[in-house]
């Protein structure tokens, strides 16, 4: 091929792309735009298998056992009113004389709630504010046996209370334990709301370890969203496996109804509270004879330590195991046998669960200096 010949291919070549070029951008000119556009990329979760047998399809065999051990409470106490006070007026017996003398009327005011079998032994947990002030208490099964219940004894710190039936063959429910209980794990409430008769309702664990509610003096709830209504109280709260977790106790509400915030008092503080009061009759409690206040910004700032955990010793019993400790009035303490101390009431709360007779290690702050001290703990004092 001559150079002639060379030029004209070149030059035809080059034509037909100019045309071909031309003929893009006038019919595809988002072939040459610039601007990249974002990419949005996301993760897919997998498909998940679920067995027929598992919890989110059905929770009956949970279930199934452990509600043949929740109970019917049926409480009656009988009422007197009073004469009226205008009766014993002077001036109302000279105008009437005795005409008008009436006698107390008597009236039988009835209660309901639940309750829960622990023993096979006929013992019962329940709140001590179903059965307070009963002349007699019912207790009704699942399997439709009645027998009336007697109290062993009342814990009105914690709102617990143990009967004691006398029945043969009794079902019985599982402690479960709260050490590893999740916001979100399954809780089913088990009760007899409004007196309709044995209910099962669902929710989760909302919150744990809710206090200063000002619901009992040693707070430690489960917050759960299943629903608890009026009659539910003594009831039980159960995990996914039918173990209990909580008694039953309180519901926050405007209503009266349930609004999705319910109490349970856990299941470790449940079979203290059992085993005590069956043991001894009542409950003993570990004591320093303190008086102990919430170390706030204001307070720590003033005394020279970091953060608001701990708390400040506002009073020291004279002669009490805080005092023969050398604890003073001013003092920080920050933590008790190696565990953070978040407030005073947590501390106080903690103290009592060591109970009476036990070796306490304390450590703190007095005047902007670290200490430890040990001191053995009293019985609480009725």
């Amino acid at each position: 091929m001559n150079i002639r010949d060379s030029v004209s291919f070149f030059l035809q070549a080059a034509s037909i792309g100019i045309v071909a070029a031309f003929l893009l951008l006038r019919f595809r000119p988002e072939w040459f735009e610039t601007d990249l556009k974002p990419v949005v990329e996301v993760q897919q979760a997998p498909a998940h298998q679920l067995q027929p047998t598992t919890g989110p399809v059905s929770y009956a065999d949970a279930i199934e056992p452990a509600a043949k051990a929740v109970v019917n409470i049926y409480t009656a106490k009988l009422i007197t009113h009073q004469r009226h006070p205008l009766l014993d007026d002077p001036l109302f017996r000279y105008f009437f004389g005795d005409r008008l003398q009436i006698s107390p009327r008597q009236q039988l005011q009835t209660s309901l709630g639940s309750g829960v079998i622990l023993s096979e032994q006929g013992y019962v947990l329940t709140n001590s504010h179903v059965i307070e002030g009963a002349d007699e208490i019912q207790v009704l099964l699942q399997d439709g046996r009645t027998a009336e219940a007697e109290v062993v004894g009342v814990d009105d710190d914690t709102d617990l209370a143990v009967l004691r039936i006398e029945l043969d063959n009794l079902p019985t429910v599982r402690i479960g334990s709260v050490k590893n209980l999740r916001v979100g794990d399954v809780a089913l409430a088990i009760g007899n709301p409004y007196g309709v008769g044995q209910t099962v309702t669902l929710g989760i664990v909302s919150a744990t370890g809710r206090n200063q509610l000002g619901i009992n003096r040693y707070e430690d709830f489960i917050q759960t969203d299943a629903a608890i209504n009026p009659g539910n109280s003594g009831g039980a709260l159960i995990n996914a496996w039918g173990e209990l977790i909580g008694i039953n106790t309180a519901i926050y509400s405007k209503s009266g109804g349930s609004q999705g915030i319910g109490f349970a008092v856990p299941a470790h503080q449940v079979s203290n509270v059992l085993k005590q009061i069956v043991e001894h009759g009542y409950v003993e409690r570990g004591w320093l004879g303190i008086e102990a206040q919430d170390l706030s910004a204001a307070l720590a700032e003033t005394f020279g330590v970091e953060g608001t955990h701990g708390m400040l010793i506002a009073g020291v019993l004279q002669d009490g195991p805080a005092d023969k400790a050398g604890i003073k009035p001013g003092d920080i303490i920050k933590s008790i046998n190696g565990e953070p101390v978040d407030n005073a009431l947590s501390a106080v709360s903690l103290i009592a669960r060591l109970g009476p007779d036990k070796q306490i290690e304390l450590e703190g702050v007095r005047e902007g200096k670290r200490f430890r001290l040990s001191a053995r703990s009293g019985r609480r004092p009725k």
